[in-house]
């Protein structure tokens, strides 16, 4: 069993069934549930999720977005003092917006075994707390 954080833009892939990389999402969700991995993102990922259902003012959206990323589906890491100073610390020694810098913290701070996003220039980090950082064409699953 291994601890997989979600960027997330992948919930948004599923969400948004994107052609290109839902289906991949899908493949190791569904590999993570049959190994019984634990799936981990922070509380801020639920805001940047929420963004597009909230423009298009569609409350339908917003539930089912809701009800995705809760426990016991996804663990979801909160952003804490602990959590600040990480992130101080990633943004003082790397170029990673502020939204990245959040993901990386909370990650780190939550000891995972996998961080996995769809942004090429996060995959060349090594963040201490997070064991690898790995793009959508890992091939763990």
């Amino acid at each position: 069993m291994s601890r997989i954080y979600f960027d997330s833009m992948l919930f948004v892939y599923i969400l948004e069934a994107n052609p290109e990389f839902g289906v991949r999402v899908r493949e190791i969700l569904a590999g993570a549930a049959k190994r019984r991995d634990t799936l981990l993102t922070s509380v801020f990922t639920i805001g940047e999720v929420l963004i597009g259902a909230y423009k298009k003012g569609d409350s339908e959206a917003v539930a089912r977005i809701k009800e995705m990323l809760r426990p016991p589906t996804v663990e979801l890491i909160p952003f804490t003092a602990e959590t600040v100073e990480r992130y101080a610390q990633i943004r003082a020694k790397t170029r990673v917006d502020s939204p990245d810098a959040i993901h990386l913290a909370s990650a780190a701070g939550a000891g995972v075994d996998l961080f996995l996003t769809n942004d090429r220039a996060l995959t060349k980090l090594v963040i201490p707390g997070i064991d690898f950082i790995a793009g959508l064409d890992v091939n763990l699953f």
